[in-house]
């Protein structure tokens, strides 16, 4: 009996310790170009300092509409890694090792990412044109990890 109630208690301590860990997010972005003949750039960016959004938020209302006037030069994240990607065009056109190489650098950084203990949660994308008979954009993938701390 005594034994029964032990591993009862464990088991108790256990899902409450489990539940008192935070969860921490990171977001890793790819930036493809798709503009001909390799004029485009193509990037991974990781951003290696914090921002709190709160800082870059107002709240509007009908009777009153203050703004935050806080300094854009103020926002920006001055500390990140920026990975060079290939464009996915150069002059002869579509370059398929140049989307196989893109992969192989994302491949690498998600095994890193995953190595230093980051679960891969979401993967988003889109897509920047401005329609038929564009041939300039850029294919944007947002990679957003979580860990445990």
């Amino acid at each position: 009996m005594k034994k029964i109630i032990l591993f009862g208690l464990l088991l108790i301590a256990t899902t409450f310790s489990v539940n008192a860990q935070s969860v921490e997010y990171k977001i890793i972005t790819s930036v493809e170009s798709i503009v001909p003949n390799g004029l485009g750039r193509s990037r991974l960016m990781s951003a290696n300092e914090q921002k709190d959004y709160k800082q870059y938020t107002s709240t509007q209302t009908e009777d009153d509409n203050t703004r935050n006037k806080s300094d854009r030069k103020e926002m920006r994240v001055k500390g990140f890694d920026e990975t060079k990607l290939l464009n996915f065009y150069n002059i002869g056109g579509i370059r398929f090792q140049n989307i196989a190489t893109n992969d192989a650098i994302v491949t690498s950084k998600i095994n890193t990412m995953t190595a230093e203990g980051w679960e891969l949660a979401f993967v988003t994308s889109g897509v920047e044109s401005s329609g038929k008979g564009d041939n300039q954009g850029i294919y944007i993938t947002r990679y957003i990890f979580k860990r445990t701390k």
